[in-house]
């Protein structure tokens, strides 16, 4: 089908993108337009250090947004230029697919909503990790109904640095924004949001005992309600677990979900499998053991959201799957609560500590 239904593609019947910035997600995204046929590449503007193909180069994001034949943009840079870069897209009339955290806070993202409000553009996020395989099925059985409403989630999601981190933007909070609550934690929370609904009570422990840079926590502890629902989850985000890790506990009054494993390039989080049963108090006995188990080979994210965001935008209308700004603000409403919760508690003990190191 042509993505170009409603809106303007000058002498062409594709999607025309730009992207900025062009590191491993630029180049990413960039796969995923070709591979799925959903447009065509036409300017990239490299930051130093990005390996951009001559004839796309483009000599700023300024330039690239002036382009009146690109349709929309795909925005992969430090995070601290997510929001400004989004707003700047919109308002130069192009659709945006733009890399997580959308901002550094909630008002961020509300001050983001309102000009997408007024622009009507299609605005998406990239909270790939609802699109993996194991993913999309754990939306179908709670969207099923069959084993009951959602009763409590575990997410744990941990990977280990080394010291060349410290030499990267990642460690930067004027670039970064946080640790590793936004690197990664963040994908764990925009799941629990997508399997369950909303999280209005949190508390939180977060620290940086290990790398012991302001502002870059290396560890969080979270455990979050809706007071709604009552339903419960727990969250463990780390960069000092020492090996990569993944793995999320749904369970369901008449059943559970258990997903171990992360399908990645790098193969760094293992096979990709998701355990599901019924529960056994409810199940006759003879059946309660019988559990079904799939592994998923391939990682298949980048090209659905790829094939989305094509769709959002010549339809008008997202799926449920998409990661849309609304979700984009109910994800950062949950780091603001977490992160407010230890950012006033934990100078007393990092005083505390320093003071019992320098004795």
């Amino acid at each position: 089908m042509s993505f170009c239904a409603n809106i303007k593609c000058e002498g062409s019947n594709i999607l025309r993108y730009g992207i900025i910035g062009y590191g491993v997600m630029g180049q990413r995204r960039m796969e995923a337009v070709r591979r799925n046929a959903t447009g065509e590449v036409v300017s990239i503007f490299g930051y130093p250090g990005d390996v951009v193909p001559g004839d796309l180069r483009a000599e700023s994001p300024e330039a690239l947004l002036a382009r009146p034949d690109i349709d929309a943009v795909f925005i992969c840079t430090v995070n601290a230029l997510n929001q400004p870069l989004a707003i700047a897209a919109m308002q130069a009339g192009k659709h945006v697919f733009c890399e997580k955290p959308p901002a550094f806070n909630a008002d961020g993202v509300k001050e983001i909503r309102r000009v997408e409000a007024q622009t009507k553009r299609v605005l998406m996020y990239g909270f790939n990790h609802r699109h993996h395989g194991a993913a999309v099925k754990m939306k179908s059985i709670v969207d099923d109904g069959e084993f009951g409403k959602v009763l409590w989630m575990r997410g744990r999601y941990g990977k280990s640095v080394d010291e060349g981190y410290l030499d990267t933007w990642r460690a930067k909070p004027e670039l970064a924004g946080g640790g590793i609550l936004l690197d990664q934690g963040i994908h764990m929370l925009d799941l629990f949001l997508h399997l369950a609904g909303n999280f209005d009570e949190a508390q939180a422990m977060v620290s940086n005992l290990y790398w012991n840079i302001p502002g870059i926590e290396d560890n969080v502890f979270a455990n979050l309600r809706n007071s709604q629902t009552g339903c419960s989850a727990s969250l463990h985000s780390t960069m000092i677990q020492w090996r990569h890790l993944f793995a999320l506990e749904v369970f369901m009054e008449r059943g559970y979900m258990v997903l171990n494993g992360l399908k990645t390039g790098s193969g760094a989080y293992g096979a990709e499998e998701l355990v599901v049963a019924r529960n056994r108090a409810v199940a006759p006995a003879a059946t309660f053991e019988q559990e079904t188990r799939e592994t998923w080979e391939a990682d298949e994210s980048w090209d659905r959201e790829a094939l989305g965001f094509a769709e959002w935008i010549a339809t008008g209308n997202a799926a449920d799957s998409d990661g849309d700004s609304a979700s984009a603000l109910r994800v950062m409403q949950l780091v603001d609560r977490i992160y407010a919760t230890e950012r006033h508690t934990a100078p007393r003990l990092y005083q505390k500590l320093n003071a019992d190191t320098s004795a």
